[in-house]
């Protein structure tokens, strides 16, 4: 999940300052050629002295110690202009982390999974307001939390006022909550029913979890406010329903192979393990350190041989993978002659689907948090109205914005991040103010906050 929503749920020189040239060698990896090309003339083009105040920013946290390693990307109309890692993968032996490291990106799932599901949407396979309970009836007559005893977590319950929607469990108003960091009540409901969080919970299957969450009661009725928790998990075997397909194998063959996401896996393959990128957390002096099993999880958990895999945070991945995803939903549904998507079905999926509930000031579409005018407004020379973000918990964030046709990602492996949690706020004016507008563009259209 985004750390911004936590209270929801829960960076050249010297010491941590690494070039991706200054790496040691690795056997190659064959990422996709877009993000291979060197910067172009765009319409508006990186200013070197914009740039090194990124390098100084990334090199402040990483030299600080505040996080051990840090890794930034962004693409302009679909060039990389700045791609660059600091830090070290390894504190105690300094290796330094590379930009092709694999991260665990937790919550970074969830789109992948929604956009995997609205696939299948331009097939006609599903209409948004159909209750989830036509297609999985562990769901069907769903309930709400009226009383909890937190005693012995028992519990009473009204009937819900409708079935929960298709729409309902993209936009996080369902009234499904989350096991470990989500409401009290949930917490311990779901522990009581072993309903697990699907970040580094590899054993088991998703369908047996789903319909053991199904009869479960809900924290609110749904559609009345926004509630972060295992919606898109339940997205998730949604696919597999309509797909007849495990996730995994669909989200495979459907999204990440015609993408080039060669490094995005739930469990990742015996040759890949050894680029996953330690996870980190801190001691009571906030140091930085490798991080035990922590809320029931091992960190290790993208090496196993797991069966279980969450839609809603289950996958590791690369910085270049995501970009490849990210850049096809900017290019309206399409990448380098790949039509994933309608160009009405991403119009759909980036405007406002929750009506007037609100998410930090934000709305929520079809499976990103949209950025209002209002919020817009309150960090000038920053994200735009109508750009569309989330992350991941352990410190990955990302966000498209159209009207500057900016994808830009920055991410980081450390959990909780004390440290460091607001290095993601300082990354976004960073990056827009490293632009210098087009002299050929209308003053309108410029880039909010350029030199």
């Amino acid at each position: 999940m985004k750390r911004t929503s936590l209270a929801l749920l829960l960076l050249l020189s010297g010491y941590g300052a690494v070039a991706q040239v200054a790496a040691p060698a690795r056997k190659a990896t064959r990422p996709n050629p877009v993000l291979r090309a060197a910067p172009t003339a765009a319409p508006a083009t990186i200013d070197p002295a914009g740039a090194q105040r990124i390098d100084q920013l990334l090199q402040e946290y990483t030299v600080d110690n505040r996080v051990p390693g840090a890794i930034g990307l962004v693409l302009r109309d679909g060039k990389v202009v700045y791609r660059k890692a600091f830090g070290f993968e390894d504190v105690a032996t300094k290796t330094p982390l590379r930009t092709d490291a694999i991260v665990r990106i937790a919550s970074q799932t969830k789109a992948l999974t929604s956009i995997g599901l609205m696939m299948l949407y331009d097939e006609g396979k599903f209409q948004l307001d159909d209750p989830i309970s036509k297609y999985l009836p562990a769901f069907a007559h769903p309930k709400v939390l009226a009383t909890f005893n937190p005693a012995d977590s028992s519990y009473t319950t009204v009937p819900a006022n409708h079935e929960i929607t298709i729409r309902e469990l993209f936009t996080h108003t369902s009234g499904i909550s989350y096991p470990v960091i989500g409401t009290k009540e949930a917490r311990a409901i779901y522990a009581k029913a072993h309903i697990p969080s699907g970040i580094g919970t590899p054993t088991g299957l998703l369908a047996n979890s789903m319909d053991a969450l199904g009869p479960l009661p809900l924290m609110h009725q749904p559609g009345e406010r926004f509630t972060y928790g295992l919606s898109v998990d339940v997205l998730g075997r949604l696919i597999e329903v309509l797909s007849g397909q495990p996730l995994d194998t669909y989200l495979r063959t459907r999204l990440f192979e015609p993408l080039g996401m060669k490094d995005t896996w739930f469990y990742l393959p015996a040759d890949k393990q050894a680029r996953l990128a330690r996870l980190y957390t801190e001691d009571a002096a906030k140091a930085t350190v490798l991080t035990l099993p922590h809320d029931g999880m091992t960190p290790d958990y993208p090496k196993a041989a797991g069966t279980y895999f969450s839609g809603g945070a289950g996958l590791s991945s690369t910085i270049d993978d995501y970009a490849h995803f990210l850049q096809m939903m900017l290019n309206n549904g399409t990448y380098q002659g790949h039509q994933l998507l309608k160009p009405a079905t991403v119009a759909l999926i980036t405007q406002n689907q929750m009506g007037e509930v609100s998410q930090g000031g934000n709305k929520f579409g079809l499976g990103f948090s949209i950025t209002t005018a209002q919020n817009a407004a309150k960090q000038p020379g920053s994200l735009q109205e109508g750009s569309f973000e989330w992350g991941g918990i352990f410190g990955t964030t990302y966000w498209v914005d159209p009207k500057a046709k900016l994808v830009a990602l920055i991410y980081t492996q450390k959990y909780p991040n004390s440290t460091g949690n607001d290095l993601d706020d300082k990354f976004k004016p960073a990056v827009y103010q490293a632009f210098v507008p087009d002299p050929k563009a209308p003053a309108a259209s410029a880039v909010s906050g350029t030199k």
